[in-house]
């Protein structure tokens, strides 16, 4: 465990977050800095950088973290919907270089930014 990751330390016990939720390996936390009405971080226990870190050992740690990203979505603010992202390396938005997921509801959600315009309704 890095001394120098904030995530590793929440993990630990070391620093303080809003736990809302476990599974095995992955614990839920409330974003401190939330996007929107409903944000919660799925981290893993392991400190695995990024998605980019990922191999097959890690396929019932990703199953955990699905699940529990689905479990705190249904006691959460998210009946018409949800999304579930991760970010990859500081050109993709990562913060934190430790693997977590963002589960974001409570209100319509924006296109990603594609380049696109988003489909008709």
């Amino acid at each position: 465990m890095p001394s120098d990751c904030l995530f590793c330390r929440i993990v630990a016990g070391d620093d303080h977050a809003e736990v809302v939720g476990r599974d095995e390996g992955v614990v839920a936390i409330r974003d401190i800095f939330p996007r929107a009405p409903f944000h919660v971080l799925v981290l893993t226990e392991q400190h695995i950088p990024s998605a980019d870190d990922l191999d097959d050992e890690h396929a019932g740690l990703l199953n955990a973290a699905f699940r529990l990203a689905r479990t705190v979505a249904a006691e959460g603010d998210t009946a018409d919907g949800y999304r579930i992202a991760t970010n990859v390396g500081s050109l993709g938005g990562q913060a934190i270089p430790h693997l977590h997921l963002h589960v974001l509801g409570g209100r319509q959600l924006g296109h990603i930014d594609s380049g696109e315009p988003p489909p008709a309704a």
